[in-house]
């Protein structure tokens, strides 16, 4: 373009809210990367299922329509950007763009567009447009009250699952697929899990000579990584672009099969991720590189808060940007001791594993390993563990305190070692610690290893069928209650460091994630975020479903305080805690933070009475 045109461009660039807080430098930058582009109307821009994208667009003038299987779902207007889910995640467009009538868009090339969007103003654009905007909707006006990417994965599926077994042939197995237009079958295996078959594995078959009569189970692979029906759009994303698959099969709380969830049904829903700084941690060659990354993550919580994201979406990319850094440091560390025939898997714990952590929250870990025992293995991974950890505190990263970290002796150990520790605490739960190690193994999720699935969380699967142990995991939940002393209706603490203050922690979040995880065990389910247990618990009963809703909203709601008071203090300079004051709150928000200390204390009191407890 000519120089009058790049001025043209950076002024109107300056307007949209992508560019409003950078530097004049960077818009200058970017003008002059524009590309214009002509385009009459009924144009197609990109169609659906092409690419990846390697462009980011911004209409100038004109309209563009969003498309999908041919229904109109959004109406784009002047100074509005697309394609960047496509161009930043890697993957096809989950949807058509085309022009609504004759219209100007400025293209700026992937290089460029990306150090646009993954700088905090460009998070913050990518957050919200990404994540809180609505595509399935048929007006802008329907649009603004909708977010997709909080909604259940359940109710994203389409159609029904092609579900086949390992005896099945290929062939039968395409023309099932084709005739479902389904681009994957789901195996189901003789223990109760699944398999899978996609197209890929289907063009890799022809590839290698294997003719159609050859049987599922020579295709396929298995086990899956599957997910539940009540965990949310965005979340689940963020775990499919973090394991790098395509379809992840979706079951209800009780196992059964719902349907399948691809990529692109998430794409298309514009959910986000933080994707550029996982793809350079991904490539980091070093810990000091990583240390680097690293100090990303805390800016990259507060652009997300700042956007109006809510802080469940928020803990999440955040989590899952912890687990990518513990990841590059276990490979670096393998690498670096000559360890790469191991056979184990890393587990987060706590917060880390719901995916409910935030910057200052501490990084809980335990490793299993597959085989059988010996001190040397123990020896051998306790050392790559010291070498995580060490790269954890270097990343600033906090190991727990208390010692559960997979660099302590107690913390690893062999699959048969952790099942049979899981049986014994289930047949006799008044052993010493064994509450608390039940709790803490319960709140586990693989990060990293070659197995699919989390064999020590569902070791405890069957705990649901223990009267005994469930009461002492009821009683253990119940024992959590807020600290005494009243200021202003809030409960504080009357002494010590943080008198005056409000635990949100201690006295507020902790004890509905305990009630969740003994309600959720008591529905069999294990590893699980605490919305998702609530939501279970109150499926199958175990729960009432107006308690599982009011703990939920609490949940929420002390949640995002929690996360505003961190990000405060973040930007302060100051170490992350969870102790707020009243006077930090506005007199609506106290009133409403009192209500959900209410209402979690009386559930409190209804499961007690329930149970035969009593009070405490």
């Amino acid at each position: 373009m000519s120089g009058e045109d790049v001025l043209a461009a950076a002024e109107f660039l300056r307007a949209q809210p992508l560019f409003a807080t950078l530097s004049e430098t960077t818009v200058q930058h970017a003008a002059a990367a524009v590309e214009l582009e002509r385009l009459p109307a009924q144009t197609t821009i990109f169609a659906q299922g092409t690419g990846p994208l390697q462009h980011l667009r911004i209409i100038r003038s004109g309209a563009v329509e969003i498309v999908s299987d041919g229904r109109v779902l959004d109406l784009l207007g002047a100074g509005e950007p697309f394609g960047h889910a496509s161009m930043l995640s890697g993957f096809p467009p989950g949807f058509e763009a085309r022009t609504a009538e004759d219209t100007v868009c400025y293209r700026i090339e992937a290089d460029v567009a990306q150090e646009l969007l993954t700088g905090p103003a460009g998070l913050r654009f990518v957050a919200r447009s990404l994540l809180e905007s609505p595509t399935d909707v048929h007006s802008v006006a329907q649009a603004s009250a909708r977010n997709r990417a909080d909604e259940p994965v359940a109710r994203l599926l389409r159609g029904e699952p092609v579900l086949v077994t390992t005896e099945t042939t290929i062939r039968e197995a395409a023309a099932q697929m084709t005739a479902a237009r389904a681009t994957c079958a789901v195996v189901q295996l003789t223990d109760g899990s699944f398999g899978i078959l996609t197209d890929r594995d289907l063009r890799t078959l022809l590839a290698d000579g294997l003719g159609g009569d050859a049987l599922v189970a020579q295709a396929m692979s298995a086990p899956v990584y599957t997910c539940t029906g009540d965990r949310s759009a965005g979340e689940v994303l963020l775990e499919m672009l973090d394991r790098g698959l395509r379809h992840f099969p979706v079951l209800s709380a009780a196992g059964r099969l719902l349907g399948v969830i691809e990529d692109l049904d998430l794409i298309a829903a514009r959910t986000r991720s933080s994707f550029d700084l996982r793809a350079r941690i991904a490539a980091a060659h070093s810990v000091s590189e990583l240390a680097r990354l690293a100090a990303e993550l805390a800016p990259m919580v507060i652009a997300l808060l700042d956007s109006g994201v809510q802080a469940a979406n928020a803990t999440a990319v955040y989590s899952v940007t912890v687990d990518a850094i513990t990841r590059r440091l276990l490979e670096l560390a393998l690498a670096g001791r000559g360890e790469s025939e191991l056979d184990f898997a890393w587990l987060a714990l706590g917060s880390q594993a719901r995916r409910e952590a935030l910057p200052g929250s501490d990084v809980d870990s335990a490793i299993v390993w597959f085989g059988g025992e010996g001190d040397d293995v123990r020896a051998r991974l306790l050392a790559v563990a010291g070498v995580v950890a060490a790269g954890l505190e270097r990343c600033g990263l906090a190991i727990d305190a208390h010692g559960a970290s997979a660099s302590c002796a107690p913390f690893v150990r062999s699959l048969a070692s952790w099942q049979g520790l899981a049986r014994s605490w289930i047949a006799e739960p008044t052993q010493p610690k064994a509450l608390i190690l039940t709790s803490t193994l319960i709140d586990s999720r693989p990060v990293w290893g070659v197995h699919a699935g989390n064999p020590v969380a569902e070791a405890f699967r069957l705990a649901h069928d223990r009267p005994a142990l469930l009461r002492l995991l009821a009683r253990f939940a119940l024992s959590h209650r807020p600290p005494t002393g009243f200021l202003r209706g809030l409960v504080v603490e009357h002494s010590g460091q943080h008198q005056g203050r409000l635990d949100l922690k201690a006295g507020g979040l902790i004890p509905i994630v305990d009630i969740a995880r003994y309600a959720g065990i008591a529905a069999g389910v294990t590893s699980a975020s605490t919305t998702e247990r609530l939501r279970a618990a109150a499926a199958a009963g175990t729960l009432p479903a107006a308690d599982a809703h009011s703990l939920e909203d609490a949940h929420r709601l002390i949640s995002n305080l929690r996360a505003e008071h961190r990000v405060a203090q973040l930007r302060a300079g100051e170490q992350p805690d969870d102790h707020l004051s009243p006077d930090e709150l506005s007199r609506l928000r106290r009133t409403q933070l009192r209500e959900a200390f209410r209402a979690v204390a009386s559930i409190q009191r209804r499961l007690a009475s329930e149970l035969s407890l009593g009070a405490r």
